[in-house]
């Protein structure tokens, strides 16, 4: 048991320090920081969603939006679209489990809104289906992804890609992104909150 715990926690340090040799991801971090204070600062709010563990990492980065991550603020708008168990049933029984996102985002985002899906493989089409329903509305898209980036890379504003085959790495790499984001907005939360009042 010891041994497979070294091993899985070299892979992760393996994993980690693939961040700090790819200049991309940091550019494409700060542009996400910079559109989420964009979408916060002018009444919008951030959308999340995504499927299996990505619908709880999806949750989980709501709440600390919501709530709070480290710091003692007002609530970030944000909201998942994987938590009302009636809609998600009602929709998938009576129309597709595909369009269970996008029939969400056509009620609910504005052209102000940050949309973020969550998807491993970039092929998962409601994700996508509901990524191009924002785009038609003129919301900004950000899709966390893994693999070669599957579709959504070409739906996505700003698609993020874990170029890693593991589905657990990847739901991991994006966490980690989720949780620089929060800690990025709880520096410039002092800022957020004055241009609400």
């Amino acid at each position: 048991m010891k041994d497979l715990a070294m091993s899985y926690l070299n892979s992760l340090e393996r994993h980690r320090r693939a961040f700090d040799t790819m200049e991309a991801y940091q550019v494409q971090a700060i542009e996400l920081l910079a559109q989420c204070k964009k979408t916060l600062t002018n009444g919008g709010k951030v959308i999340w969603f995504g499927n299996g563990g990505s619908a709880a990492d999806s949750q989980h980065l709501a709440a600390e939006f919501m709530v709070r991550y480290k710091k003692d603020r007002a609530p970030l708008a944000s909201i998942a679209l994987t938590t009302d168990t009636s809609i998600l049933t009602a929709h998938s029984n009576d129309y597709h489990f595909d369009s269970v996102f996008e029939r969400q985002i056509q009620g609910l985002c504005k052209k102000e809104d940050l949309v973020i899906g969550l998807t491993t493989s970039g092929t998962s089409n409601n994700i996508n289906l509901a990524l191009l329903a924002a785009n038609e509305m003129g919301a900004y898209t950000v899709a966390l992804t893994g693999r070669d980036g599957g579709k959504v890379k070409d739906i996505a504003k700003l698609p993020i890609i874990i170029e890693n085959d593991e589905t657990a790495r990847i739901q991991e790499a994006h966490m980690f992104i989720g949780h620089w984001l929060c800690e990025g907005l709880d520096v410039i939360c002092d800022e957020l909150t004055k241009s609400k009042v």
